[in-house]
């Protein structure tokens, strides 16, 4: 009799090489912009509770255009970065999520549903959590929900690059894919439940310069005078819609093609081979930007919690404190870690044999660092400045720095052990199971 049970399907398996050569480069990139993203929010930490507070929060609240009320752009340099530089943060993003759409593990429905399902029982969680807590202390800050639902991405992985030199290399193309889906949803809700005052007619307006602007770039035309003020542009209708400006770059990194355009009679090419077009062109050019100037930026100015004063007791007993910690550090990495595991229970799905769920389980308790996209969040929730805002700063830094501590120990232990497995397979090259340093040589 012949079996005819479908094979099963494995998770977190290997990527193709292009896949892997994306993910190794994204990993370079990223470390350097999490080391100073960190360097950002250190030095808010010490300039808000220096003698010089005054100064941080005069520069925060500086308005470097005055006359710029006619069109809503009268912001403060705070405002500036979170509605501004982000754009270019999430633009990138963007061009990240086509990726992953067009030539990614998401454009597989059987490879995309590990990362989604995951990314789904990551926000929802964490969700769960903020309201029960916070519904338990009288309901006092429940708009804040979606506050510990964000994964940082840039963080996340740095702080991955670092620890790892053995880990295998199904578990950095997760992260990075389930941070991506992490920040399609982010997006969404920031659309949808954090949009105030909303006009359709300069959201409708912006159809135009992005229509142009992906007109453009369809064509191949990367004419920077013609682009850039398009940008800017979509930046500003959008924004002027009441719909956060952020998502102007998400739409824009949309329009752009991902695919390397063949030449005509040339024979069709796998998808994986083409991957190299524009996008990548783009992406190359403004992730440096993104990583390096924007959201560091940003972090100097969203992360400057004075502590000067406070009743440090109150603080950590605080509900909406304790919602944020506790979805950031037990949402996250239960949600993820219990989603996958559950996808796996109840389908013919299993881990791949190079992958222990010890080694999932620091992946997801990772992904609760959610510094930049939760700070912006939090923003949104209770406006920046606001009592309210410094307790949702010291929750999300607090948060951040759990996730990244007990990520730490269980990912270095991984990776430990998979680098002594490493040294055994090159002292035994030849896998007979004896040592090589004991073997007679050869004689030829």
């Amino acid at each position: 009799m012949h079996d005819h049970t479908p094979p099963r399907r494995r998770l977190l398996t290997r990527s193709s090489w292009p896949e892997a050569r994306h993910v190794a480069d994204v990993l370079r990139t990223e470390t350097v912009g999490g080391a100073l993203l960190l360097v950002g929010a250190v030095l808010a930490l010490v300039w808000a509770n220096s003698p010089w507070v005054e100064s941080y929060t005069r520069l925060s609240a500086w308005v470097p255009w005055p006359g710029g009320a006619r069109w809503h752009l009268d912001l403060s340099i705070a405002t500036w970065a979170a509605d501004g530089l982000l754009a270019i943060f999430f633009f990138v993003v963007g061009l990240e999520l086509k990726r992953e759409f067009v030539a990614g593990d998401l454009r597989d429905p059987r490879r995309a549903a590990l990362p989604v399902v995951a990314a789904l029982g990551g926000m929802a969680l964490p969700a769960l959590i903020y309201v029960a807590v916070v519904l338990t202390a009288g309901g006092d800050g429940l708009r804040g929900w979606a506050i510990p639902t964000a994964t940082d991405i840039a963080f996340a992985l740095a702080v991955l690059a670092v620890i790892s030199s053995h880990l295998p290399q199904g578990l950095r193309a997760f992260l990075l894919t389930l941070a991506v889906v992490d920040d399609l949803f982010a997006i969404t809700i920031i659309a949808i439940f954090y949009t105030a005052d909303f006009h359709p007619l300069p959201l409708l307006a912006a159809l135009a310069p992005i229509g142009l602007f992906a007109w453009l770039v369809q064509r191949g035309r990367t004419w920077w005078w013609a682009l850039i003020p398009l940008a800017l542009a979509t930046w500003a209708l959008v924004h002027a819609s009441g719909v956060h400006a952020t998502v102007a770059g998400v739409l824009l990194g949309f329009t752009v093609p991902v695919l390397a355009r063949r030449r005509a009679g040339a024979a069709p090419a796998d998808t994986s081979e083409q991957v190299g077009g524009l996008a990548a062109h783009l992406e190359h050019l403004w992730r440096p930007v993104s990583a390096g100037i924007a959201v560091p930026v940003f972090a100097l100015f969203a992360a400057g919690v004075t502590l000067r004063g406070t009743d440090l007791g109150a603080l950590l007993t605080d509900p909406v404190v304790i919602a944020i910690v506790a979805g950031l550090v037990l949402g996250k990495g239960l949600g993820i870690f219990g989603s996958t595991y559950l996808l796996a229970r109840f389908t013919r799905a299993q881990l791949d044999e190079d992958i222990t769920w010890s080694d999932l389980l620091g992946i997801a308790l990772l992904a609760g660092v959610g510094f930049t996209v939760s700070l912006l969040i939090g923003d949104l929730a209770f406006g920046s400045g606001s009592v309210a805002d410094d307790r949702v700063k010291a929750a999300v830094l607090t948060g951040s720095v759990i996730s990244a501590g007990l990520a730490a120990a269980v990912l270095v232990r991984r990776n430990a052990a998979y680098r002594r497995v490493a040294l055994r397979e090159q002292v035994d090259a030849d896998g007979d199971g004896v040592p090589d340093v004991f073997q007679e040589p050869r004689r030829d």
